[in-house]
């Protein structure tokens, strides 16, 4: 179903001087069995129109790769427990906050780089300067979630990576669609976004970051995975 927005959401926006619509897609709840083409082409290949940019949460394509595990599943180690007690927690999320998803990034990344980007972000929170800790840890720790309140179950109870190939992702869909419209894969949240692959040059990407800041799908209950930008 497109062409709802979600509460507080507006339809569309004004950037640079164009007006872009913002149509999200409701879609059931993607589980790890589904394959993304089928999805594709279940809620957005007839949607979509020429010269359209179409754009795919990264947690469905991550979901639909085997990137998501139940919490029981995972054993933190205490070095895990002990950096996730250090985490700040935002109403946003609980990104690393909590021993299950800090031991996925330690997992990810490495125990070097998340000891290193602790270390610093430790002493640089001291000048009052924050964020350091993500920037150094890298996409890979920044695209992890965690479950919150109001994660849509099953994956209230799973923390899922970031997506592996996401360029190769994009460019994957954009012949699913026929070539006519570009394909973003984002990681966009009421603090901020991110894309992570797309079929769009540099400024594309940069503007298609404008056009999400206010993030239309929204993080909760919404089943909003996937969403059209048309030029109107």
């Amino acid at each position: 179903m497109a062409g709802e927005a979600n509460e507080g959401k507006l339809l569309e926006v004004e950037i640079d001087g164009g007006r872009y619509a913002r149509i999200p897609l409701r879609t059931r709840v993607v589980m790890p069995d589904d394959e993304l083409d089928a999805v594709i082409a279940e809620y957005a290949k007839d949607a979509v129109q020429p010269g359209d940019v179409l754009f795919v949460t990264e947690k469905i394509v991550a979901i639909t790769q085997g990137r998501s595990y139940r919490l029981d599943e995972i054993e933190p180690r205490r070095l895990a427990v002990f950096l996730s007690k250090h985490v700040t927690k935002t109403a946003y999320g609980i990104g690393l906050g909590i021993p299950e998803t800090m031991e996925m990034a330690l997992r990810e990344v490495g125990t070097t780089r998340i000891l290193f980007a602790a270390a610093v972000s430790a002493v640089t929170k001291l000048f009052g300067r924050r964020g350091d800790f993500y920037r150094i840890a890298g996409d890979k720790a920044r695209a992890i979630d965690g479950p919150t309140h109001n994660t849509i179950p099953p994956y209230n109870q799973a923390v899922v990576l970031g997506p592996e190939r996401p360029r190769e992702v994009a460019a994957h869909v954009r012949s699913l669609l026929g070539g006519d419209a570009h394909v973003a894969v984002v990681d966009i949240n009421d603090i901020g976004g991110n894309i992570l692959g797309s079929t769009l040059d540099k400024a594309g990407e940069r503007r298609l970051v404008r056009i999400l800041g206010d993030n239309p799908l929204g993080q909760g209950h919404q089943s909003t995975p996937l969403g059209i930008i048309r030029k109107v």
